[in-house]
């Protein structure tokens, strides 16, 4: 018998772990969890009877090692922090392990390690980073198998609410982890190619800067640029490409609203405001607009708005913005932790609600002295609020992996991704049968210079 091991048992871990108990039977496979939370692990397996539930601080080196010495392969659903941690264990112990997130310079360096151990280390196999990259990879071989030139690339990922549970104005509802929503485009540059002219975008311009997407059956949306999108030439093998965007997509308006927040200082999260802790949630966004005697706050803040804006001045009274009742309540808060309270008591997904995960991809290339382009887009609906969008497109693409190094169909050894078609093609299959399938279609056009 095979035996993994799963470190973390929350919400992205769903559908991975209903996965790997559905085929752990006709494989003889024993999947054992760990969480610190008993009764989720427990929720989570369900009394199958090729789960075994387990409770021990994965953060423990001593504890950790000793658990992965008992098992054939493990899959880190940790913080990604701790995957090098993990890994080392991994190596020490000549296990394989696999983690969801993006390959970080101390994982990368443990490449030859995990070579002389003989285990495979597969990074970026959930959704982005992983069907991003599956997905592309494979159009990005055929249109290379087939004599084309790769012009532009463009990638847009964004984790959304299904339209049928999009019942507040701003089309958005909290489905992975709000401080990142809060925090996202904050670091550094946002930084990519178009026409070979290097481009730039700081944080105080980011959601000024939309790429404007359309996908048939389910409208509008809008992409904003990821901070790198530059090293993802030489990731894909395209690294002459003269175009190449990665972006996070959002319903239209969603983020001209958001600027609002980033212009006003409102997602700063530098320092903390002074009696943070008192501030009712009309007080702190007063306290980011001039001080006018004879305006009220609405006034001053529509004013702020400009009459481009004000369409949006609803959305902004929706969350509760200019109510004056009771205190947010976090003691020395910076502002971004104070906008984080009030909107996750806002965009609560309720009971029933499902979640939305919605990919798109466009490729420019020329054939044959023709330039054409090729759309790919990949919408995926929750069941329910276990499992979700996110989980499955998380948790399946590691789970079919997790079942292709036991089975010995991956040869590869050393710190990986899924770039090679022996690798993606046969998770991508395997996804259709899941409903994670990709619309494409491709036309012949004169390519337009988009700056």
């Amino acid at each position: 018998m095979k035996s993994i091991l799963i470190l973390g048992a929350g919400m992205s871990a769903s559908s991975l772990i209903r996965y790997l108990l559905s085929i752990a039977e006709e494989n003889d496979w024993m999947v054992n969890v760990v969480d610190q939370d008993m009764d989720l692990v427990n929720r989570k397996i369900a009394n199958h009877s090729r789960g075994k539930a387990l409770q021990f601080d994965a953060l423990n080196q001593q504890i950790r090692l000793k658990a992965i010495e008992q098992v054939d392969l493990v899959i880190s659903m940790l913080p990604a922090k701790y995957h090098p941690e993990v890994a080392k264990d991994c190596i020490a112990a000549n296990k394989h392990l696999i983690t969801p997130s993006y390959v970080s310079a101390e994982m990368r360096d443990l490449d030859n390690e995990a070579k002389n151990a003989g285990i495979i280390i597969m990074n970026e196999i959930g959704v982005d980073p992983g069907i991003d990259h599956m997905s592309a990879m494979q159009i990005i071989h055929k249109i290379k198998s087939d004599g084309g030139t790769l012009k532009a690339f463009r990638s847009f990922c964004g984790g959304l609410i299904a339209p049928e549970s999009d019942d507040n104005p701003w089309n958005y509802k909290f489905t992975w982890n709000p401080r990142n929503v809060v925090l996202a485009g904050q670091g550094g540059l946002a930084t990519f190619i178009v026409n070979n002219e290097y481009k730039y975008i700081p944080y105080h311009r980011l959601f000024g800067r939309l790429f404007p997407i359309q996908i048939e059956g389910y409208g509008d949306f809008e992409g904003y640029a990821n901070r790198d999108s530059l090293s993802y030439r030489g990731t894909y093998g395209i690294d002459n490409i003269p175009t190449i965007f990665r972006g996070t997509l959002r319903r239209k308006d969603f983020c001209t609203a958001w600027n609002v927040f980033v212009e006003l200082g409102m997602t700063d999260n530098s320092m903390p405001m002074e009696n943070s802790a008192q501030l009712t949630p009309r007080n702190f966004i007063n306290a980011f607009l001039p001080y006018r005697e004879n305006l009220s706050v609405e006034d001053k803040f529509k004013t702020f708005l400009g009459e481009s804006r004000q369409h949006l001045f609803d959305r902004f009274q929706w969350l509760g913005l200019f109510e004056n009742e009771k205190t947010i309540g976090i003691e020395n808060a910076s502002p971004a932790q104070l906008l984080e309270k009030i909107l996750i008591g806002k965009w609560v997904l309720n009971p029933g609600d499902k979640d939305m995960l919605v990919m798109y991809h466009e490729f420019e290339y020329n054939k044959n002295g023709k330039n054409y382009k090729t759309e790919s887009s990949m919408i995926c609906l929750g069941e329910d609020q276990t499992h979700t969008a996110m989980s499955k497109t998380v948790g399946l693409p590691i789970g079919i992996v997790s079942k292709l190094i036991l089975k010995g169909e991956i040869s590869d050894i050393g710190v990986l991704l899924p770039l090679q078609a022996h690798i993606y093609q046969p998770i991508l299959e395997e996804l259709e049968r899941y409903g994670i399938t990709f619309n494409e279609k491709t036309n012949e056009k004169n390519i337009d210079n988009i700056a």
